[in-house]
């Protein structure tokens, strides 16, 4: 198993920057990609953000420009450093990673993006 401590998010108005924080523990070697999921209400969850342990990235055209994802493969830890927010990135944002053919996730974190 794999445990996902997710911190970061917030409240931050319009055009301002906010950072989420994850940390992964318990059977956390040999992790290959990480990344960021969101949901917000009524809506799907969509993928955000993935980077693979090889560093390779990939993001929602809805975020591409706007949000950075990084990860540390020593302290399996992923960060993802989003600017520019929207109304429209209002989510809780999930911490995703998976480890031979795995998937795992994190509680949630709240990003509030107001007008």
């Amino acid at each position: 198993q794999v445990q996902l401590v997710e911190s970061g998010g917030g409240w931050v108005q319009a055009g301002g920057s906010l950072g989420l924080y994850c940390a992964a523990s318990g059977r956390s070697s040999r992790i290959s990609t990480m990344g960021w999921d969101r949901q917000a209400p009524e809506k799907q969850r969509e993928l955000v953000a993935t980077v693979s342990r090889g560093g390779r990235t990939n993001y929602a055209d809805s975020v591409k420009g706007r949000f950075t994802i990084s990860r540390d493969n020593i302290k399996n830890t992923v960060y993802l450093q989003m600017n520019s927010l929207k109304p429209a990135d209002t989510a809780v944002y999930y911490c995703t990673v998976a480890r031979f053919g795995a998937d795992y996730w994190g509680q949630g974190a709240q990003v509030t993006v107001s007008s």
